[in-house]
């Protein structure tokens, strides 16, 4: 499915017709888990959609936290901005080499600075690269662009804020992680976290609102992934996961529905699942 919109998703049909675009920056946000064995920049560099700039996640995150790549304060999402030629006017595509996995963590990120033209491509590299469209190995050539940006604290929940939802169910707590992990059934990948879930929650897979090719269904197909959790699309929702990426395809997902109460857990797992004072539910 594409919907060709510039602030949720658009095809690589739309992206090649505008590849030109002097206001367009395409960002390589690829991202692999730890234990993956995959280097996402080394790949970028090796191959990637022309003009494509790399977002690394891990580094731009706020390292002042211990949890993973955590969203960046809004003077560093500038600095790199603005280093990578990202600015006021632009219009943001962003890809990863997975399909629809860690860009829409970028998209969200911009998001939360409150830049609203920014866009994750639908199918991401690998549909880009099997319809054989063009690809290079150069670094782009990059000017530094003025940005200017407006944090929406609204997008984003800490762990006291889903701790109050988790007890009220004044939010809903939808969980992107896969089942057996929801439930408590198989090992996190990162060491020392508990097993299960936040409680009250709801496990939305990711994977299940994508097709055999990682783009994302259709809304009638993603309205009935949401409504089979038991989440009433009618209320507010926090989307979680292992370390606040997945979560984020979720997020994507509501936007595309036009649901626009939505925020984003960015400790997700890694945080409520370290801490022993913090509840867990199985099953």
């Amino acid at each position: 499915m594409a919907i060709d919109d510039p602030r949720t998703l658009v095809s690589t049909d739309w992206l090649a017709a505008h590849l030109n675009d002097p206001d367009l920056r395409i960002l390589d946000a690829s991202w692999h888990m730890p234990d993956s064995g995959r280097n996402a920049q080394a790949e970028y560099q090796a191959t990637h959609i022309p003009g494509a700039r790399f977002f690394d996640i891990d580094d731009i995150a706020d390292q002042r936290s211990a949890l993973p790549h955590m969203a960046p304060p809004p003077e560093k999402f500038i600095s790199r901005m603005r280093a990578m030629g990202v600015g006021d006017g632009h219009q943001v595509v962003v890809y990863d080499s997975s399909g629809i996995f860690s860009a829409p963590r970028v998209w969200w990120t911009f998001k939360l600075m409150g830049k609203a033209d920014v866009a994750v491509l639908d199918g991401g590299l690998a549909k880009w690269i099997a319809e054989e469209r063009e690809t290079e190995d150069l670094p782009p050539m990059v000017r530094d662009r003025h940005i200017t940006v407006q944090r929406q604290a609204g997008l984003v929940k800490d762990v006291s804020q889903v701790a109050s939802a988790s007890k009220l169910g004044d939010w809903q707590i939808v969980d992107a992680r896969a089942p057996e992990r929801f439930r408590g059934e198989a090992d996190e990948p990162r060491p020392g976290l508990r097993a299960g879930h936040i409680p009250g929650s709801s496990n939305v897979f990711f994977r299940q609102l994508l097709n055999a090719d990682n783009t994302l269904k259709s809304p009638d197909e993603l309205r009935a992934a949401f409504e089979a959790a038991g989440v009433d699309l009618t209320r507010p929702v926090i989307t979680s996961c292992g370390s606040g990426v997945t979560a984020a395809v979720l997020s994507l997902a509501l936007e595309v529905l036009g649901h626009r109460k939505h925020a984003l857990y960015d400790g997700s797992w890694s945080e409520w699942g370290m801490y022993p004072d913090l509840k867990v539910e199985k099953g």
